[in-house]
């Protein structure tokens, strides 16, 4: 019997490409998968120091929902640094003018806030609408559970 733990190593992951079409789902049930996609939990061979994780394509951002009362209450802030400097924007106007930056922000805040949260950021490609120029990757699609 083979007591050891597997440890993935840098050179021998293998990533793929997935597609989450986010029309009709809550912005974090959506967040939450690409977040697993990303990091590779959804793999056995996960190792929590190495970047396992794949490619994520997320189209329809448009057309995310919002459950609850959150569209009218939730605010995004951020702060410049400078006295007086945080800005704050509204969700249904952040919804409205850079629905990906929401979807970013959302995923962003579900990895690793270190080097290797970073590098797993970088294998998300987020769009507004349903076209994307990641056809040479051949994506598959990955479904997100919602019965809402």
């Amino acid at each position: 019997m083979n007591n050891t733990t597997y440890s993935a190593k840098r050179g021998e992951v293998q990533s793929k490409w997935y597609i989450i079409d986010a029309t009709n789902k809550p912005l974090g049930r959506v967040a939450t998968e690409a977040a697993k996609l990303l990091r590779g939990k959804h793999k056995p061979t996960y190792t929590p120091n190495i970047d396992t994780g794949d490619h994520v394509i997320i189209l329809n951002c448009k057309d995310v929902i919002l459950t609850g009362n959150k569209i009218n209450q939730k605010i995004y802030r951020h702060h410049s640094g400078y006295i007086g400097g945080m800005k704050e924007v509204p969700a249904k106007v952040m919804l409205e003018k850079n629905p990906e930056k929401a979807m970013t922000l959302a995923i962003k805040g579900m990895l690793p806030h270190n080097s290797l949260g970073r590098a797993q950021a970088k294998k998300l490609r987020v769009y507004a609408g349903a076209e994307h120029e990641n056809q040479a990757q051949k994506p598959e699609v990955w479904e997100v559970k919602y019965h809402g």
